[in-house]
């Protein structure tokens, strides 16, 4: 049993929170994503078909 219930404010910070957490957590893993790609081209030498052409 709680010592204090919670007020309703804290109950509706917690879902943002919570949110907020889910989406900066996806932001991260896209960008760990996009760079891990990123990387993985450079060791395997592939460059785009642009820089091939110059």
């Amino acid at each position: 049993m709680a010592i204090r219930q919670d007020h309703e404010i804290h109950t509706r910070r917690k879902g943002r929170n919570l949110g907020l957490g889910l989406v900066l957590g996806a932001l991260v893993a896209l960008i760990f994503g996009l760079s891990v790609v990123k990387i993985s081209h450079l060791v395997e030498g592939k460059l785009p078909e642009e820089e091939v052409a110059q």
